[in-house]
């Protein structure tokens, strides 16, 4: 009887694996790859924190988009941070420092270096960023993507790697891009960068 029923959980084993959540690994270098796949737009589209003071900032913002440049050579990239926090579009441009081996990127604030984790689920057109992961009382996820909109599937898996860091959705925030209130500042940085790359054109071909 005994070797009847571990037969019969030893036969659910792998139906129960491949329901259960695929978790994070945080230790997988970055690499140029990685920095060309998190280039260019993304969206803050969700995020669990336990650290009060992240709790607390995501709490007030209502949207926000970004852009990232990466510099291969200087192991930074550039980042222009359009926020929309308290009925309010907030710009910033900062330089975050990558470091490859411990698969992070470093945000220095006020004297403060803010590490996040990054992770790249199988959608290319998502990432995450951990934040303390190995933390219970402090741990965070935030979550990006390409468009302002995501599909089940991609919320999906954000929800199966928050899980299995020992989060619940309950925790969640979520964003609303449609409070977005930095669409008219963004393109006007989008016209400055035109007529600035237009002059630099012109000036080269005059030497």
């Amino acid at each position: 009887m005994a070797l009847t029923w571990a037969l019969a959980v030893l036969s659910l084993l792998p139906l129960l694996d491949t329901h259960s959540p695929a978790c994070p690994n945080f230790s997988v270098p970055i690499t140029n790859a990685s920095l060309n796949q998190i280039s260019g737009k993304w969206f803050y589209i969700a995020s669990a924190y336990r650290f009060p003071m992240y709790k607390m900032e995501s709490s007030k913002i209502h949207s926000l988009f970004f852009y990232l440049t990466p510099n291969y050579t200087e192991d930074t990239f550039l980042l222009r941070e359009y926020k929309t926090k308290e009925d309010q579009c907030m710009y910033n441009s900062i330089k975050l420092r990558v470091d490859r081996e411990n698969a992070t990127l470093v945000r220095h604030v006020n004297g403060t270096d803010h590490y996040g984790h990054l992770l790249l689920p199988k959608d290319p057109k998502t990432f995450m960023f951990a934040t303390f992961p190995e933390d219970k009382q402090n741990m965070g996820l935030s979550f990006f993507a390409d468009k302002p909109e995501v599909t089940p599937e991609q919320m999906e898996e954000f929800y199966d790697y928050l899980m299995c860091m020992g989060m619940d959705k309950s925790e969640v925030l979520h964003k609303n891009t449609k409070k977005n209130l930095c669409l008219q500042l963004e393109k006007q940085h989008e016209e400055e960068r035109r007529k600035e790359k237009e002059k630099s054109e012109t000036g080269s071909a005059l030497d």
